[in-house]
C-alpha cells in the first residue's frame, strides 16, 4: 500500500496510509512499519467538549500516566488524530516528553484538513501535528472512524496486550467503547473527567444511571472504572496491569 508523507512544518512529518476497506489494514499497517506485534494503548474521549480549563486540568494525567505507560511498555498509541481534546493532549504530551512513541491517528478522510489545505474548512478539523502516523479511512461524518480505530489497534497489537482508556467523551465515545468491547479489548473508564466517562462510571458503580447506552456498556466484564481524583498514579497502575503480558489481549 502506498505510504505518503504529511509535512507539518518545523521539520516534523508523519506517514500516511489510506485503506479503503478493513481487508486493507494488514497492508496499511505493514506499510507504516508497525507490523511487529506490539502493545497498544487506545485513547478515546472528549474532543470539542473539552474547554481550555478542562484540558489544562487533564494535561497532568497524560504526562504522568498515559505517556509513561506508552514509553515503559514500548506501546503504540492509537487515537482519532485531530487537533482537539484528548487527541491534542496526547500529541502535546508526546512532543514535550524525552522519549517518543508511535502515535497513530485514525480519522475519516473527509472530516479532516491536511496541512496546507487552504479551502474553507467547513466542519472539518485539522490533524494534530505531533502524531507520527495517520490512517485516513473512508467517511465524511464524525464517528465514521470509530470502528476503524478498534480494528487498527487490533491489527497493530496482534497477540500483544492492548487496552482502551476513556477520558471525558461525547456521543461518539459510546461507539468507541462499544467497538473496543466487540474486539475483546479491556476498557478503563477514568471517572471524574466528565460526560460519557462519568455516565458509564455511574452505571458501573450501580448508581442511578438513566442512560441505557452507559448501562449496557457498564455490564461488560471488559469495562473497569476508576476515580481519578487528580491522582494520575492510580490510572497509570491500572493501565500497566491491563497492559501486562498475559493480560487480556485484542481478539477479532
Amino acid at each position: 500500500m502506498d505510504v505518503t508523507l504529511l509535512e507539518f512544518g518545523g521539520g516534523h512529518s508523519a506517514q500516511v496510509v489510506r485503506p479503503r476497506q478493513f481487508a486493507d489494514l494488514a497492508a496499511a499497517i505493514a506499510g507504516l512499519g508497525l507490523c511487529e506485534p506490539r502493545p497498544v494503548l487506545v485513547v478515546v474521549g472528549g474532543a470539542s467538549g473539552l474547554d481550555e480549563s478542562g484540558k489544562e486540568r487533564l494535561s497532568v494525567l497524560f504526562r504522568q500516566a498515559l505517556v509513561p505507560v506508552a514509553v515503559t511498555g514500548q506501546a503504540v498509541v492509537v487515537d482519532g488524530g485531530t487537533d482537539a481534546g484528548v487527541m491534542q493532549l496526547i500529541g502535546r504530551a508526546r512532543a514535550t516528553g524525552t522519549s517518543g512513541f508511535p502515535l497513530v491517528g485514525v480519522a475519516a478522510e473527509n472530516t479532516v484538513m491536511l496541512p496546507g489545505d487552504g479551502a474553507d474548512p467547513g466542519d472539518r478539523a485539522p490533524l494534530e501535528g505531533n502524531h507520527s502516523h495517520f490512517v485516513l479511512v473512508p467517511g465524511s461524518s464524525w464517528g465514521d472512524e470509530s470502528p476503524w480505530i478498534a480494528r487498527v489497534a487490533t491489527e497493530i497489537a496482534g497477540n500483544a496486550p492492548s487496552a482502551t482508556v476513556l477520558i471525558n467523551g461525547g456521543e461518539i465515545a459510546f461507539h468507541d467503547v462499544a467497538h473496543s468491547i466487540e474486539v475483546g479489548r479491556p476498557v478503563l473508564v477514568v471517572a471524574g473527567t466528565g460526560r460519557t466517562a462519568d455516565k458509564i462510571t455511574a452505571a458501573v458503580d450501580g448508581g442511578d444511571c438513566t442512560d441505557e447506552r452507559a448501562a449496557r456498556l457498564a455490564g461488560s466484564p471488559l469495562v473497569t472504572a476508576i476515580s481519578w481524583v487528580e491522582d494520575p498514579a492510580t490510572v497509570r497502575a491500572t493501565l500497566e496491569e491491563l497492559m501486562r503480558p498475559g493480560a487480556l489481549c485484542s481478539a477479532v
